[in-house]
């Protein structure tokens, strides 16, 4: 294909049906096969110039990083580089590096100035640690920054340690965009007390979230038959069977995963991929009498015929 067509296929060709692209250097929309043009004028939003290395397009470019919530200054801050080049990309004379060694040590220390400032860096750096050891995607990271920007403009971390408010930000953005981790997992990796994170939360809840959707038992089935290693027919099932249930009204009072647990180990018997109940309970994070009698009732009520 030509350099000057992007290679993204937008939809099919009104006229002909044939394949669509957008061609950058015309500012078209056109019909690789029969030429219809579908749209003209188009606006490059990219930059006006060209860039051969990484150097030139740094010194090319006028505009900084975006605005980032889970930096304690919203990456709204003056940065000089470790490297000793000026604007132009040359290195600096040996004379001026220990003043630019000053002035990197100078600006490291005024940009902390106010106390704020530094509950941010810290809060924020033990937000990251954990969002990295519970492999957490980038949105629920930066809405637990958020959250933890309203906590401390409505002063609600006086009087609590940084740490339990952080796991507890941490623990509301995870039900906000329904990424199952458990308080438990939260709590395990955490410097704060289980307890401490659970008061944390509820004040949360209360003065900030007011309504956070419950946890759900299909978005823990996900990941535990990664987990266990089971096919994605097993996956299917087992949201079925979920579903099942609480149409039957079979999920009112049950904790999430161990529902998802007791499904996931039904739907992998009835795949011929049996796992223990040890197993299914270790990667799911509950006890194996959870599964026993989730399972149990799953194959009562919704009528399994189940050989174990």
């Amino acid at each position: 294909m030509d350099d000057n067509y992007s290679c993204n296929i937008l939809d099919k060709c009104p006229k002909c049906g044939g394949r669509v692209i957008k061609d950058v250097e015309r500012g078209e929309v056109i019909c690789l096969d029969c030429g219809y043009v579908l749209e003209d004028h188009i606006i490059d939003r990219g930059p006006e110039w060209r860039a051969f290395d990484y150097e030139q397009r740094l010194r090319r470019e006028r505009t900084g990083n975006p605005v980032s919530p889970i930096k304690f200054n919203k990456g709204l801050v003056t940065e000089i580089d470790w490297r000793f080049k000026d604007s132009s990309g040359k290195y600096l004379s040996l004379e001026k590096r220990p003043q630019i060694s000053r002035l990197r040590k100078l600006n490291k220390i005024t940009s902390l100035s106010q106390s704020s400032e530094k509950n941010f860096l810290i809060a924020f750096a033990e937000i990251e640690r954990m969002a990295a050891n519970l492999g957490l995607p980038k949105q629920a990271v930066n809405e637990a920054a958020m959250l933890y920007r309203k906590a401390a403009s409505k002063k609600l971390i006086k009087g609590r340690s940084i740490e339990s408010m952080a796991a507890a930000c941490i623990y509301a953005a995870c039900r906000t965009h329904k990424v199952p981790r458990s308080l438990d997992e939260i709590s395990e990796i955490s410097r704060a007390d289980k307890r401490e994170i659970g008061r944390s939360y509820r004040l949360l809840a209360k003065e900030i979230l007011l309504k956070i959707p419950p946890s759900k038992a299909i978005d823990f089935v996900p990941r535990l038959v990664n987990t266990l290693g089971l096919s994605q027919e097993v996956r299917m099932l087992a949201v079925k069977i979920i579903e099942e249930a609480r149409r039957l009204r079979l999920t009112s009072g049950r904790m999430p995963k161990g529902l998802a647990a007791a499904a996931v180990y039904l739907a992998a018997i009835l795949y011929d991929q049996k796992r223990t109940q040890r197993e299914v309970a270790l990667a799911a994070g509950v006890t194996e009498v959870t599964v026993r009698n989730r399972f149990k009732e799953l194959v009562e009520k919704l009528n399994f015929y189940v050989y174990v």
